[in-house]
């Protein structure tokens, strides 16, 4: 490496003295002004147009009468003249040696002249043998994207890909995992259901034509599914379509049994929708907006990975969901029994790790 900055600062200098010497070359030369050269040209154009019938005789007048007027101006106008200083010459020689050896005395004092290159699949080989939990999310995906190239009909491992990626925050990438996903599963309403999510988040949270028509897919597998019914709730709340966003949210209230934790949350959507003040107990007022009901959606979400614990992406986000509301002690049992559940998988405690790292909200 050092070698090759050597190099480029001898290459720099040498071009640098090669321009000054032609540019003082240039300036030692008495070259006639080009002006008249140029109008000839342009006269002898304007004649070429008027013999191939392009332009008539009046144009064409017209044409040298112009040419003829810019010509005088260019004429009378006072000849400048570039002169080559010796002083410049010697400054911008000194920069162009200066600066290739000012980066190299940077470059061997903050850098690492001795570390060896690390090729990608150098690394790719080291991330695949490390513990997924020390991994960052775009390593993980990186690593699953190799994964799923050697085994492209595993559904659940293009799910695990979409996960990393959305972790990576490259949405892109998380919705075309999970259109393989789909593709390979296309009878499972989860598949449908994340495949949503990811067109969602990739969105920035519109439950835009894409998302719905992939909600709309899993409330064909399973018309009860409460996620689905409520993005497209949102949805038609979102277009304007108010009347059926409230006879949608209201159905969905009367589904759910009135202890299920997740009531404030549609509560709210609904309130918001038709435009009527919260129920009593589920207003904006105190110092966090919306704790509640962010908090009845977490218990809620707790509550169906009791019954369903066989949900790895619902445990990544119950997880993130602890830890962004700072309840450290439900985040940490909650990753214990993740970490349990999937200890050999190294896409999902990779993503694991990813979330019980997610900052507090403020």
């Amino acid at each position: 490496m050092v070698t090759f900055w050597v190099v480029v600062g001898m290459l720099t200098a040498a071009a640098a003295a090669l321009i000054l010497i032609r540019a003082s070359g240039a300036a030692k030369s008495d070259a006639a002004d080009p002006a008249p050269a140029v109008f000839r040209r342009h006269l002898a154009e304007i004649d070429e147009l008027a013999e191939r019938g392009l332009m008539g005789e009046a144009e064409r007048q017209s044409a040298h009468a112009e040419a003829g007027r810019r010509l005088l101006a260019a004429t009378d106008a006072p000849l400048e003249s570039w002169t080559n200083s010796p002083d410049v010459n010697r400054t911008v020689l000194a920069a162009a040696v200066g600066l290739p050896i000012l980066t190299l005395a940077l470059y061997l004092a903050l850098g690492s002249p001795g570390y060896s290159d690390q090729p990608y699949l150098k690394r790719l080989q080291t991330w695949r043998t490390s513990d997924p939990q020390e991994l960052q999310a775009p390593e993980l995906a990186a690593v699953m994207r190799e994964m799923t190239a050697k085994r492209p009909d595993d559904a659940l491992g293009f799910r695990m890909l979409a996960l990393a990626e959305g972790g990576s925050q490259n949405p892109l990438a998380a919705v075309r995992a999970m259109r393989r996903a789909v593709a390979l599963s296309p009878k499972d309403v989860e598949m449908w259901r994340l495949l949503g999510d990811a067109l969602v988040f990739k969105a920035g949270g519109k439950v835009d034509a894409e998302a719905q028509a992939a909600f709309r897919e899993a409330l064909k597998l399973d018309p009860g599914d409460l996620p689905s019914r409520f993005y497209l709730a949102q949805a038609k709340a979102d277009e304007g379509d108010t009347a059926a966003a409230v006879g949608e949210f209201r159905a969905i209230l009367a589904d759910l049994p009135a202890d299920d934790a997740r009531r404030p949350l549609v509560q709210q959507a609904l309130s918001r929708a038709d435009g009527t003040a919260l129920p009593a107990g589920h207003g904006s007022a105190g110092p966090a907006p919306g704790l509640e009901a962010i908090q009845g959606m977490v218990a809620g979400l707790a509550a169906r990975l009791a019954d369903n614990p066989n949900d790895p992406e619902g445990w990544v986000r119950l997880v993130r969901s602890y830890a962004v509301l700072g309840d450290t002690a439900k985040r940490d049992a909650a990753m214990a029994k993740a970490q349990a559940m999937y200890a050999r998988d190294p896409a999902i405690l990779g993503a694991l790790s990813e979330a019980v790292r997610a900052e507090p909200m403020r």
